[in-house]
């Protein structure tokens, strides 16, 4: 039985006990605040059963555990002893998010105390959690998502990690300078060098989705000469980060307002690179702000 084992870990205040509850929706069976040394015990028992009535566990981490980065490394060498890869969802916001979500809710940081106020307990967790931050296969930045955007993405997210479950993952990212980066991107691309569409009243209203506003984009010359180089540079690249083992790259492509010639290059990328091996999933982060 190759039951999915998901390890849902990240900052404190992101919205790791939201996320867990989307993958109960899911027909997860979902833990949290399980000591990771229980972690290759309690999956050991499904991973025997020949049939269990789950899509599959989700178990959720946090650093209150002392000597915690110890005991995890210790809970995957269980689980690979057993023949157990779990597959690590990482949760974090931006520090100034989480700060004001704090203070509204009046709760202490799990790393708070005398001597450590919020934003250094903030600055500690995020360094304790580097290392599984980068074994992430999948990292979800709640920083501008309610409830119902996490959720969303949380379920659009499942099913495309589902279809594909080995090698490397690719997530392409559109979004729009005025509103920030992704903070989660491995690479940005400045796309505001190309022609603008929003000068053109009749593509004002469109976005990179639609058929005119992609011509306009990508039909130019400087427009797709670009495309050809950025998709050449993909396809060299991809296999290199593969090759090192990497679990997934996060790509974003930026305009000014993330509507037009950001979506329409980052479609087209999508198009190109969904041919390959790779697993690819694409978000349009600010189509509709822009």
């Amino acid at each position: 039985m190759n039951l999915p084992v998901i390890i849902l870990t990240g900052l404190s205040g992101a919205g790791k006990s939201t996320a867990l509850k989307v993958f109960e929706d899911l027909g997860f069976i979902s833990i949290d605040g399980l000591p990771p040394d229980l972690i290759p015990e309690l999956v050991r028992p499904f991973h025997k059963q020949e049939e269990v009535h789950a899509n599959g566990l989700t178990l959720g981490m946090d650093v209150r555990q002392s000597e915690f980065l110890e005991k995890w490394n210790r809970a995957l060498s269980g689980l690979r002893e057993i023949e157990v890869e779990p597959r690590i969802v990482f949760v974090e916001a931006r520090s100034d998010v989480l700060v004001r979500r704090y203070a509204s809710t009046r709760r202490p940081h799990p790393l708070e105390s005398e001597d450590v106020g919020l934003e250094k307990a903030l600055e500690q967790e995020r360094k304790l959690l580097a290392s599984l931050r980068a074994r992430a296969e999948l990292i979800v930045d709640t920083s501008d998502y309610s409830i119902h955007d996490l959720r969303k993405f949380l379920q659009e997210k499942w099913r495309f990690l589902r279809e594909k479950r080995f090698g490397l993952r690719v997530y392409l990212v559109s979004f729009g300078f005025k509103y920030g980066p992704p903070t989660e991107a491995d690479m940005v691309f400045d796309l505001r060098f190309l022609q603008n569409p929003y000068f053109d009243e009749k593509l004002r209203p469109l976005s990179g989705k639609d058929a005119p506003v992609a011509d306009f984009v990508l039909g130019s010359k400087t427009g797709g000469e670009y495309l050809k180089r950025q998709l050449d540079f993909l396809h060299y690249l991809l296999p290199l980060y593969d090759q090192e083992g990497r679990y997934r790259l996060t790509i974003a492509f930026g305009c000014t307002g993330g509507r037009h010639r950001s979506v329409a290059v980052a479609e087209a990328v999508f198009d190109s690179l969904k041919k390959s091996d790779y697993g690819v999933s694409l978000e349009h982060r600010h189509l509709e702000l822009g």
